[in-house]
């Protein structure tokens, strides 16, 4: 995936409504490209998350990286977001990433369900969890 964190916060200002917000959401999460089938194992799912999410976090070259997948529409674009914020960054880079506070930029953090929300803290915690580990 090309798109920077840059570009999904301009196409948010841009876009006037939540409905247009979400379907850009969810575009994302189709256009990401998912965790493999085979690779959603119990022990990369994702605790918390009223969706099933897979997130399988991984370092190649000294950088940080995640494949993940869920099976709902708008969680899989969450997913996609995340992986756009965390990708390619060195270990200590990810760990300064303030991927809350990103969401909430965006208006997300204000504008997901309840449920979307433990999600996606339960998201966020798993790649820092790693991220501790890793260094």
């Amino acid at each position: 995936m090309s798109t920077t964190f840059t570009e999904v916060s301009e196409t948010f200002e841009f876009l006037d409504d939540w409905e247009d917000k979400y379907r850009y959401v969810i575009e994302l999460g189709r256009d990401y490209k998912a965790l493999e089938e085979v690779l959603r194992t119990d022990s990369v799912k994702v605790d918390g998350c009223a969706s099933q999410v897979w997130l399988l976090p991984y370092i190649k070259e000294e950088k940080f990286y995640f494949d993940g997948a869920s099976d709902a529409i708008i969680v899989s674009g969450l997913v996609a977001i995340l992986s756009i914020l965390y990708n390619g960054n060195t270990i200590k880079q990810a760990q300064e990433i303030k991927a809350l506070e990103a969401f909430h930029t965006l208006g997300l953090g204000a504008n997901l369900s309840a449920q979307r929300s433990n999600g996606l803290n339960s998201m966020i915690q798993r790649i820092e969890t790693f991220l501790i580990e890793a260094s």
